[in-house]
């Protein structure tokens, strides 16, 4: 059974590299539309590159959270999202940057409808509407979760207790 948790740990590394690997790559893809931007004048076009950076940029940073969340999770502590905690503060984590992500696609789509056909506007309002029930059902969720917390609060204890381990401070203080 070690070996297999051990299997399970090496490709969740694994995984949490390719993520990192391929945020950047968007970085270094965004930085190229970003410069071609600068270097091509400062003109509407060039406004509309640099939007587009911002979305590729959005996508990076959504990359490298889930990377960072997959590997302190899954790697460094070694934890099984189980319980009401566990799964909040997992969720949480990467919910805070997709829900950011998708309103920073949102609002680059609705820059780059206001320059092309008014049809597309509904696919940035769908996205807009999208982010918001997102938002809505997480904190649903959250409020749903925090009675399911009041019943195990050791659960709770022992999270706090993993975040101080993995915290810079604790290490300076040992």
């Amino acid at each position: 059974m070690k070996l297999l948790t051990l299997a399970f740990s090496v490709a969740h590394a694994c995984m949490a590299l390719l993520f990192a690997a391929a945020a950047l790559m968007l970085i270094a893809i965004a930085s190229k539309e970003a410069w071609g931007a600068l270097a091509g004048g400062l003109d509407l076009s060039a406004g509309q590159q640099v939007i587009e950076a911002v979305g590729i940029m959005a996508v990076a940073v959504v990359a490298l959270q889930i990377s960072h969340t997959i590997a302190e999770e899954e790697v460094i502590r070694d934890v099984h999202v189980s319980g009401p905690t566990r799964v909040r503060r997992f969720l949480s984590r990467f919910l805070v940057v997709v829900v950011v992500a998708v309103a920073i696609e949102g609002l680059v789509a609705t820059f780059r409808a206001a320059d092309g056909e008014p049809i597309e506007l509904m696919y940035a309002a769908s996205l807009l509407v999208g982010t918001g029930a997102l938002l809505a059902g997480w904190g649903l969720f959250i409020r749903l979760n925090r009675y399911a917390e009041e019943l195990e609060p050791e659960a709770m204890a022992e999270a706090k207790d993993e975040d101080r381990k993995l915290s810079p401070e604790s290490e300076r203080a040992s």
